[in-house]
């Protein structure tokens, strides 16, 4: 049977099925991250986004698929998070655009539509790169619009939509060497195919096998008690203290035939999760297992689950950033400023240093937990400026940020610091007294000059150019490259920062965080004193997730 056009039920339906798609596949597309380092979260990032968007198309009721795109558009756009979230809500604000004012799609608009969103999200990236989400979306609006000049059929223009996604994410490997490298696919492509296939799944009437629905009832009451319960102790703690910094759930349907699958016995179950974390809660009907557990790991309470049947919804929440983001909220309210400057940033002690150089509002985020562009807004709002300049401290932020300055009320600077160390050292330029424009300009122009290094845990064995990197061995990052691996943490750091000297260097911040300790960092300028009596060293407790050391050389 033909079908001519898509409708308001049907749409919604697309919506449903693709996020329930790109859900289920959140963390496969986390895995397919191309460095080693605990930051894989594009597949989060896609998944908050695309979850938005849905939010929002739910809450109208029009009949007309021109509206409901809208709001999926504008949902995408409040929940983007992370470069790849930003690049699909861009997708479909262009997707929007080309369906505006139409009740119904044929398989002309919907081809349009779709290259129309390729448009407007080439123009959004300043430098498009080949091999990433971009390539997956433009080949597959090309075979969508190849295939429309063949039938009318929308069914088969969409079909031809993700064979043509499908078709280019195995490409992304030759397109970009790093990928190739490594040995992945692109993973803001492969969640993209994920959205689209979730589409077609709509657009033919299918339902996914774990699409189900269940009264649950009194488990949601005990998941939910689990989780207040753990937010009142976070009151108690300080950031640093929290041993197991990722609050996971997750539901498995025992129902679901999977290869190798093994018999579910609740008790095993509960004692094998106990060892992954704590505050662990487990509960089943027969039907459904429901997990709740604070786990350094979430990956492992994915794989464990796996074994008994097919996951279905599943969270993570970094609490270290919800701690500090608890903090923050019982502190008292900050007076308005004419002028706001607002960072982005993770870490009590990091705040403070923001703080001490003049920045208003502090974001909690970073690497591993994006902010939204509407969390961005909200930030610009609350504090009651008539001007604002942004420091996203992190390459993966740049993008929200100036979406949420494009839709600001008040004049919004973007200053674009991919790292802590150069958010501070923008500070230094920062004039109340001066435009916008002056300031980002006086902020920016001395970005260079900071030799910017991190110090992680790789969380896998792989290669990186030359650098041949082992699962927990600590890694010397510097601007971004892969420099150092050692599996001692203070020869690692000494080592990375021999590298960042140059015949200029003249001073060496380093900002230890949770998982350090003041001694460790006395070690690492200790070994370096010996041989370089010439350079000024400063520390501080940054107390930052994921990074053992930031530092910085001036």
């Amino acid at each position: 049977m033909v079908l001519t056009e898509i409708n308001s039920d049907q749409f919604r339906d697309m919506v449903r099925a693709a996020t329930h798609r790109m859900g289920k596949n959140a963390e496969f597309v986390n895995k397919l991250n191309v460095f080693p380092v605990p930051d894989g979260d594009t597949g989060t990032n896609m998944n908050l986004t695309i979850e938005s968007g849905a939010k929002a198309v739910n809450e109208n009721l029009s009949e007309s698929v021109g509206d409901l795109t809208e709001s999926l558009s504008k949902g995408m756009l409040m929940g983007a998070r992370g470069n790849s979230g930003v690049i699909t809500s861009q997708l479909f604000r262009g997707f929007y655009k080309a369906t505006e004012g139409k009740k119904t799609l044929t398989a002309q608009d919907l081809a349009d539509a779709f290259s129309n969103g390729v448009a407007t999200a080439y123009k959004a990236v300043m430098k498009p790169v080949e091999g990433t989400i971009l390539t997956v979306a433009r080949v597959a609006a090309e075979e969508g619009k190849n295939k429309v000049n063949e039938t009318d059929d929308v069914s088969e223009v969409m079909r031809a939509v993700v064979d043509g996604a499908k078709k280019a994410l195995k490409t992304t490997p030759d397109l970009l060497p790093v990928l190739k490298q490594v040995g992945v696919v692109d993973s803001g492509g492969q969640g993209l195919v994920f959205i689209y296939q979730g589409f077609l799944e709509g657009v033919l009437g299918e339902k996914d096998n774990n699409d189900y629905q269940l009264d649950e009832g009194e488990m949601d009451e005990l998941i939910n008690a689990a989780h207040h319960q753990a937010e009142a102790a976070q009151v108690q703690l300080s950031t640093g203290d929290i041993k197991n910094g990722y609050c996971t759930e997750i539901m498995v349907d025992l129902t679901a035939d999977v290869p190798n699958k093994e018999k579910f016995d609740l008790d095993q179950f509960r004692g094998h999760l106990s060892k992954l974390g704590d505050s662990l809660l487990a509960v089943s009907d027969g039907e459904v297992a429901k997990v709740h557990v604070h786990t350094e790991h979430p990956g492992d309470v994915f794989i464990y689950g796996q074994k008994f049947g097919q996951l279905g919804k599943i969270k993570i929440d970094n609490m270290r950033i919800q701690h500090e983001t608890i903090l923050e909220n019982n502190e008292e309210q900050e007076e308005s400023v004419d002028f706001a400057v607002i960072a982005i940033a993770s870490g009590h002690g990091i705040r403070e240093l923001f703080k001490s150089e003049g920045v208003n509002r502090i974001i909690s985020g970073g690497q591993t937990m994006n902010p939204s562009t509407k969390d961005i807004m909200d930030a610009i709002t609350k504090s009651g400026a008539k001007k604002a300049i942004i420091l996203p401290n992190n390459g993966n932020i740049i993008m929200a940020a100036k979406q949420a300055a494009e839709v600001s009320d008040i004049p919004v600077g973007i200053v674009p610091t991919k790292t802590i160390s150069q958010g501070l050292t923008a500070m230094l330029s920062f004039d109340p007294d001066a435009s916008v424009e002056e300031n980002v300009e006086a902020m920016s122009e001395d970005l260079d000059t900071v030799k910017s290094g991190e110090v992680t845990k790789a969380i896998r064995d792989t290669k990186i150019d030359d650098i041949q990197v082992k699962k927990d061995d600590y890694l010397g990052i510097v601007d971004g490259t892969i420099k150092i691996d050692n599996p001692d943490l203070v020869d690692t750091a000494v080592a990375m920062i021999e590298k960042m000297l140059d015949e200029d260097s003249e001073i060496i911040t380093i900002m230890y965080g949770s998982d350090a300790t003041r001694k460790e960092a006395d070690a690492v300028v200790k070994k370096l004193e010996a041989d370089h009596d010439d350079l000024e060293f400063e520390i501080h407790d940054g107390g930052q997730p994921v990074y053992y050391f930031l530092i910085s050389v001036e």
